[in-house]
């Protein structure tokens, strides 16, 4: 058993832990305040070949592994979870499912401009009455001759107001009483397709997070993403995929809001002493290094077991749902450990608590993700 990251694995988190450090932290806090997209960093992120990361070459990536798109979403999320979750939900959501599903002139046309950053990633599965119950769908897709007529509402969808298509899930049928749910790639200048961005969020608000709003629209019968009926069966494997991307990022915000309160202790005084010299706070610091320990090895073992092609669907969920849980547990505990301080905007680690809270939301929730555990260690 080997921990080591590759040569390139460990040039990949170099690059962009410096990157983190010196194009995305210093802006972060004026981000979540003005609620500013981070377009520009988007920009330099495509400029240094990291958005078509996990992808084939001849696709436009960089042909590397999971784990080095877990590296890259853990750091950057470390110094902006906005950031991280546009980034992760652009891989994981958006041009995952083209490249697993599409066919070869799909990915060409469609996979191409995501991976060289023409086209953010995002992927249209949520509605307002099929959360957690993904299945209980209601957007329709009815076939008119060679085309598609798409009626339908899809809610929290994240990148789409910077994304030129999406594939987004929809009834195309019944087979035996029961809804065939298929995806279908719709390009969002679409006539009948509004995208609005309304949401007063809790936190990350420098992400994108929208309502789409789809009135007859009209797209091709080609735009289908595999056969129809797959579309369940597809965002099942493209959220086992995604859970790795909201593991890796609760990773990030839970190491952001260590280093935060890490530095904190050691320079504020009270009593006499550093608070670094108190034995309740070395225990709380040491609680905390350790729990972030575990959820990256965790993030990591599941990337790898995607990596050799072998099932993760458990690992996948086993790391969100643990990874979550201790990021709210660090920024929570980064604050107390910051007083009355740490519930001040300029110190960062109340922006990061507000953040971690998504990450028990987001692909999946808790509660979901232990159905899944739960099924794939055969309790029904």
């Amino acid at each position: 058993m080997n921990f080591d990251l590759t040569s390139e694995q460990s040039m990949i988190r170099r690059t962009i832990r410096d990157f983190a450090r010196e194009e995305v932290a210093p802006g972060a806090v004026d981000r979540d305040r003005h609620k500013k997209f981070p377009k520009e960093i988007i920009k330099k992120l495509s400029d240094l070949g990291m958005m078509g990361l996990p992808f084939p070459e001849e696709y436009g990536g960089a042909g590397a592994d999971t784990i080095s798109f877990a590296i890259v979403t853990e750091e950057l999320s470390r110094a902006c979870a906005s950031t991280g979750i546009t980034y992760s939900a652009h891989i994981s959501l958006g041009g995952a499912p083209i490249y697993m599903f599409g066919t070869e002139e799909q990915k060409k046309k469609y996979l191409v401009p995501i991976c060289l950053g023409e086209s953010l990633g995002s992927f249209g599965l949520t509605e307002p009455n099929a959360g957690s119950d993904a299945g209980g769908t209601q957007t329709t897709a009815a076939l008119e001759g060679d085309q598609y007529v798409i009626n339908g509402t899809k809610c929290f969808i994240t990148n789409a107001s910077y994304a030129k298509y999406l594939a987004l899930t929809a009834i195309t049928g019944k087979k035996n009483g029961e809804k065939e749910i298929s995806a279908i790639i719709v390009p969002t200048d679409a006539k009948g397709f509004t995208i609005l961005s309304q949401y007063e969020k809790m936190g990350l608000h420098a992400s994108d997070t929208t309502e789409l709003i789809l009135e007859n629209v009209m797209v091709n019968k080609d735009q289908l993403l595999g056969k129809e009926g797959e579309g369940f069966k597809q965002f099942l494997q493209t959220l086992d995929g995604g859970r790795i991307g909201i593991g890796a990022m609760a990773v990030g915000v839970a190491q952001g809001a260590y280093d935060k309160a890490l530095q904190y202790v050691k320079e504020r005084k009270q009593f006499g002493k550093t608070l670094s010299q108190f034995q309740a706070t070395q225990f709380k610091i040491a609680d905390m290094a350790m729990k972030i320990e575990v959820a990256r090895n965790m993030v990591y073992k599941a990337a790898w077991l995607k990596d050799q092609g072998r099932p993760f669907a458990k690992e996948a969920s086993m790391c969100k749902l643990f990874a979550s849980k201790v990021c709210m547990e660090i920024s929570d505990e980064a604050v107390q450990l910051h007083g009355g301080y740490g519930y001040m905007r300029e110190f960062e680690v109340e922006r990061m608590m507000r953040d971690a809270k998504l990450l028990e939301i987001g692909e999946g929730t808790s509660e979901v993700q232990r159905m899944v555990i739960a099924r794939e260690v055969g309790c029904y």
